[in-house]
């Protein structure tokens, strides 16, 4: 059975980088959100394995999002991304519940990925 993933970013660009990675490496169930807001939505409908999201985000930032989704499911796989380094979010991030925090690079959310939810 394969693995659901949603993409979390604003930027429709950086979701096309990754989704395009995950894809070519056997991940087909991908989803993407556009903001912290349609992620909580999405994550309630989908259900996905593993949530990968940026933290700076319009109308409800990564934190939001995670908090929100780690309330509807305290199990919930959620790693962190962004392309910038801020350490103080990072540690928020961890401490609200992260899995992980990666710098936005698709080598490296790919070896996340499949550390977390194994090979496809």
């Amino acid at each position: 059975m394969s693995k659901k993933i949603l993409l979390v970013d604003d930027a429709a660009f950086m979701r096309k980088m990754i989704m395009d990675t995950l894809s070519k490496n056997g991940y087909t169930e991908l989803f993407e959100a556009v903001d912290g807001a349609d992620a909580v939505e999405k994550f309630s409908e989908i259900g996905p394995d593993l949530v990968i999201m940026d933290i700076t985000m319009p109308n409800m930032d990564g934190l939001e999002a995670l908090k929100a989704i780690r309330g509807k499911d305290g199990n919930a796989n959620v790693v962190m991304c962004s392309a910038m380094g801020q350490e103080s979010m990072v540690m928020d991030a961890v401490r609200s519940g992260a899995k992980d925090f990666k710098p936005f690079k698709p080598d490296r959310v790919l070896k996340t990925v499949t550390s977390i939810l194994g090979a496809p």
